[in-house]
């Protein structure tokens, strides 16, 4: 069973909630989200809100919080082969009940299918707040280029 050591990222501000599934194995090696140097997530997130794309954790810290994105996951501990959603098994989901209390969070999105499928089975029937589902930014959701990427995600926008 592995765990999620990556704290959420948001504050009383945070309007949009951002959920994947499970962080990478690089995401884990670095404790932060997104951390694989392939995934779009941050060039994707840059681009809709019109913004430099940040490099440090810092920043990318900064980016989210400045324009009230909250990240989380939707997984607290899983079984997990490498950094594959599809061998996702035995999952415990994460408790949102925190974020939700002190954020304003107006909106709630996945980050793919699988963190939707999840978020549906587990998280949805305990807290009745329904997800949009956003495609991947993961380099294995090749069929989606960066642009088409952006013009999925521009929705996050407030």
């Amino acid at each position: 069973m592995i765990k999620h050591t990556i704290p959420p990222v948001y504050d009383a501000n945070s309007r949009i909630l951002v959920l994947g599934s499970f962080p990478s194995v690089k995401s884990r090696e670095q404790q932060f989200f997104y951390g694989h140097k392939q995934n779009r997530f941050w060039k994707v997130l840059a681009g809709v809100l019109e913004c430099e794309v940040p490099q440090t954790i810092e920043e990318k810290k900064a980016m989210l919080l400045a324009n009230h994105i909250a990240v989380w996951d939707v997984i607290r501990s899983c079984e997990i082969e490498g950094s594959s959603d599809a061998s996702i098994r035995d999952v415990v989901p994460n408790d949102l009940s925190e974020i939700l209390k002190i954020a304003d969070i107006q909106t709630i999105y996945t980050n793919g299918g699988k963190a939707y499928e999840l978020y549906c089975k587990y998280i949805y029937p305990a807290n009745g707040i329904k997800a949009h589902k956003l495609p991947s930014t993961s380099p294995a959701n090749a069929g989606y280029s960066l642009d088409r990427l952006k013009e999925a995600w521009a929705e996050i926008k407030e």
